[in-house]
């Protein structure tokens, strides 16, 4: 049998290998850079690991499904930390909110920022879980290939308010605006304006309440290395290097691909991970493409990009949390200058990431690991990055030092920055997007590039810019959808049992 090429190693590519071999399919996953992960790489360096995208673990079962699925149990293979708090949010007045998942923490928190908010929490909380049985529970594992899969929720997306932003539904319960925005960042976290990110997202919130945010000790890339590993005990070969250079179609179908080295590789169907948007406009000659036409690609809207600085310290910076949202002195204003009028903005928020907090092991001894994103306008900007990125990290990092990390400059003894150059070019997602195209209302659920291809034939996809959308619990989900869009081969394979070796 000829085997399932998945194009990309990132997680929805990972987990699209994973649920095609436990279907019975010979899989081959092919990888442009040097190193598994796509978005979620391992940058080393001066004896620093910085995990290079995704550092927020939601929904840990769907990682552990991936393990169950070919016989393993996940414990063999990865272990996952709870994160306490979730999230730190600071605000410029020095004032903290601590975004936890134990509701009476978050109350009290509430009675002490704005103790009339704290009946509308309550309301805004239970409209998170009714949002969350339907758009998360029901939902996100769902085909929406045809229009009728569609039309067959709008109904019960109208009685949720799904017209509404998410910033709108939660101002019609919480007044205070300090706390408005601590629940509405999240969205943020998937490539969304909280201005114009459809309501439907307010879900994040229940899903973090209900299973909790981790971290993976060694690193979000313990998580990657863990999937390659069990890929390569079920005969799942991961092949980076490997840039493919075209979609071979015949027939009307995806027969295999070309690599940029000009080898031909047959296949009987082929999976993206890489960008819907590039591998039709790149990779899939226009002939056989009357949906995805360039023109209509050309029309829909990327997410923004980022800008995310890494760097290690000297000695430990105790008082910061594993995760921090450090907001600035504005919000709508700051977010329409990074979405609609895609300038780069004197001021910014950022998130700031501490690893070492969970897991000292990434850095030396005596150090701490960070890294800070600040989201910018995507390459649509025309930003010139050459001249503006160093000292758009030099005023970051001005930033730390009187937001809570005093001295940060001098205590740097290693630093690097990735902009949205590296999402355009390294990642090869169009317009340096870095989370694909923008969760909007007309790009969600059918609006979405579909899973499986209108044009071609045996061509499916997987990750943030199909449905159901970015973040890790988007693209996990994506690969279960291809669970339902796929067909079981004739003759399965079968999963080669683990061999345990005595001690």
């Amino acid at each position: 049998m000829k085997p399932v090429i998945v194009v990309g190693s990132g997680f929805g590519g990972l987990a699209s290998a994973v649920r095609l071999r436990a279907m019975g399919w010979p899989v081959l996953v092919l990888e442009a850079n040097a190193e598994a992960g796509g978005r979620a790489a391992v940058f080393r360096q001066d004896g620093f690991q910085f995990d290079a995208g995704p550092t927020v673990i939601t929904a840990p079962h769907l990682f552990d499904e991936l393990f169950t699925l070919l016989g393993r149990d996940p414990r063999d293979y990865y272990e996952l930390m709870p994160v306490d708090p979730f999230y730190r949010v600071s605000f410029p007045d020095g004032s903290k909110f601590d975004y936890v998942g134990d509701e009476d923490r978050i109350i009290e928190q509430i009675r002490q920022f704005s103790p009339d908010d704290v009946d509308g929490y309550k309301r805004m909380a239970a409209k998170s879980k009714e949002i969350f049985d339907v758009g998360y529970t029901r939902l996100a594992d769902k085909p929406f290939d045809n229009l009728s899969d569609m039309l067959r929720i709008v109904p019960e997306m109208m009685r949720l308010r799904s017209d509404q932003s998410v910033y709108t539904m939660v101002s019609n319960y919480i007044k205070d605006e300090r706390l408005r925005q601590v629940f509405t960042f999240q969205p943020l976290l998937v490539g969304g304006n909280p201005f114009n990110t459809p309501s439907i997202y307010l879900l994040i919130h229940w899903l973090e309440r209900k299973w909790g945010v981790f971290f993976p000790k060694g690193g979000t890339g313990a998580l990657v290395r863990s999937l390659v590993k069990v890929l390569d005990e079920v005969g799942v070969q991961v092949r980076c290097n490997t840039p493919v250079a075209k979609i071979l179609v015949e027939n009307g179908k995806a027969v295999g691909v070309e690599t940029e080295s000009g080898e031909r590789i047959d296949a009987s169907a082929v999976v993206c991970n890489a960008d819907p948007s590039m591998v039709y406009t790149k990779l899939v000659d226009a002939k056989h493409r009357w949906t995805n036409t360039d023109r209509s690609i050309a029309r829909k809207t990327p997410s923004m990009s980022l800008f995310v600085g890494y760097f290690g310290t000297k000695g430990h910076y105790d008082d910061v949390a594993h995760h921090t949202i450090v907001l600035g002195p504005r919000y709508k204003g700051l977010l329409d200058d990074i979405f609609r009028k895609k300038v780069l903005a004197d001021d910014f928020s950022l998130y700031l990431h501490r690893p070492t907090a969970s897991d000292p092991s990434l850095a030396p001894a005596g150090h701490d690991g960070f890294y800070v994103l600040s989201p910018v306008p995507n390459q649509r900007s025309g930003i010139d990055w050459e001249a503006n990125a160093e000292p758009y990290f030099d005023r970051i990092l001005d930033s730390l030092e009187q937001r809570g990390m005093p001295g940060v400059k001098s205590r740097i003894v290693t630093k690097k920055f990735v902009d949205p150059r590296y999402f355009q070019e390294q990642l090869r997602s169009v317009d340096g997007a870095a989370f694909g195209l923008e969760p909007n209302l007309l790009q969600s659920a059918w609006f979405r590039y579909h899973n499986r291809s209108e044009d071609v034939g045996d061509l499916y996809f997987c990750g943030a810019s199909s449905h159901p959308g970015a973040g890790l619990p988007g693209v996990l989900n994506s690969a279960r959808v291809l669970e339902k869009v796929m067909e079981r081969p004739a003759t399965p394979i079968d999963v080669p049992a683990r061999l345990r070796v005595a001690s």
